[in-house]
């Protein structure tokens, strides 16, 4: 019986996430999603919410500046409120509904080794395809028109009838004919249309469970005592602390490949006079993109091509 719901449209729905400060909306079909993972009941949709990361952080080239860390997460913070003034809302109009963040993954999943790559329940950035709001690049990141991929992410789980949107059937990503995402990699982690994800890691969670444990590791098997103490009271010790109080650090990491992307409504104005130039570019890289352009289209492209949409052919 829907006695209690109010009858909603896709644009009262999109309209309201407007509302509520978020930049990028779209509504994917929950059953081309990994929605089961969370919820067997509300999971029709996937409203996905979009705010994007500020220009003035961007413009800060040094990938592991605590500036932009900590801006990043109040950016987060600002999003996962805004997410549950949504659910809210949605529940009033009688549809209850849960939110996917970025950052939760599945603990009955982990392995025991805290270097590997945790996905989350839900792939926000494949929900985002879906939901129309980009496709993804080479290194696997979502691209959008109005802020490359200068985005932060949530969903909204909820069994609403209501139209989805279509995934972009074009590519927005340049390929490694551009490759300035690679060129940019302190890491030297991207791949052809894929990345390192453990490596990655390192980096974008430079404070995370594995530094944590590794650092406690190197604590306890330190056998003097006075070195022991200066351990716990050094600058590592300070950084890990300070960083699991807010998640600067461990929710938020390093980005450089997202600041010099040139895709984007908001690269022109705001970033390129800062950015243009990569410091991180070698040699080394642009001959892997040499190789890559001639490797090209590459099997892990075709097997993405759904959330990557389709490239102009060369020649």
């Amino acid at each position: 019986m829907n006695v209690f719901k109010r009858p909603l449209t896709a644009r009262e729905v999109k309209e309201k996430a407007l509302s509520l400060g978020a930049e990028l909306v779209g509504i994917a079909d929950g059953s081309k999603l990994n929605t089961s993972a969370v919820t067997e009941h509300d999971g029709g949709r996937a409203i996905v919410l979009g705010v994007r990361l500020q220009a003035g952080t961007s413009r800060i080239l040094a990938w592991n500046d605590r500036n932009k860390y900590y801006n990043d997460e109040l950016s987060l913070t600002f999003l996962e409120e805004l997410s549950l003034e949504l659910v809210y809302w949605l529940e009033d109009a009688g549809y209850p509904a849960i939110i996917v963040p970025p950052t939760h993954v599945d603990p009955w999943r982990y392995e025991g080794d805290p270097r590997k790559h945790q996905e989350p329940l839900i792939s926000l950035r494949h929900a985002a395809v879906e939901a129309g709001l980009g496709t993804l690049g080479l290194n696997g990141q979502l691209i959008t028109p109005q802020f490359g991929p200068r985005v932060l992410l949530t969903a909204v789980l909820c069994s609403l009838d209501v139209e989805c949107d279509r995934p972009m059937s074009e590519a927005l990503c340049l390929g490694p004919e551009c490759g300035r995402c690679l060129k940019a990699c302190p890491g030297d982690v991207v791949q052809q249309w894929d990345r390192d994800w453990d490596a990655c890691d390192r980096y974008r969670s430079p404070h995370g469970f594995a530094q944590l444990s590794e650092y406690l590791g190197r604590v306890i098997d330190e056998p003097d005592l006075q070195r022991k103490k200066d351990m716990l009271r050094s600058e590592a010790s300070f950084d890990l602390w300070q960083s699991i109080l807010r998640g600067a650090g461990v929710i938020t990491g390093c980005r450089r490949c997202a600041d010099v992307c040139p895709v984007g409504a908001d690269y022109e104005p705001l970033l390129k006079d800062a950015l243009e130039a990569i410091p991180e570019d070698t040699p080394q890289k642009q001959a892997r993109l040499r190789a890559m352009i001639a490797a090209e289209p590459a099997a892990a492209y075709e097997r993405q091509i759904r959330w990557i949409g389709r490239r102009p052919k060369s020649g």
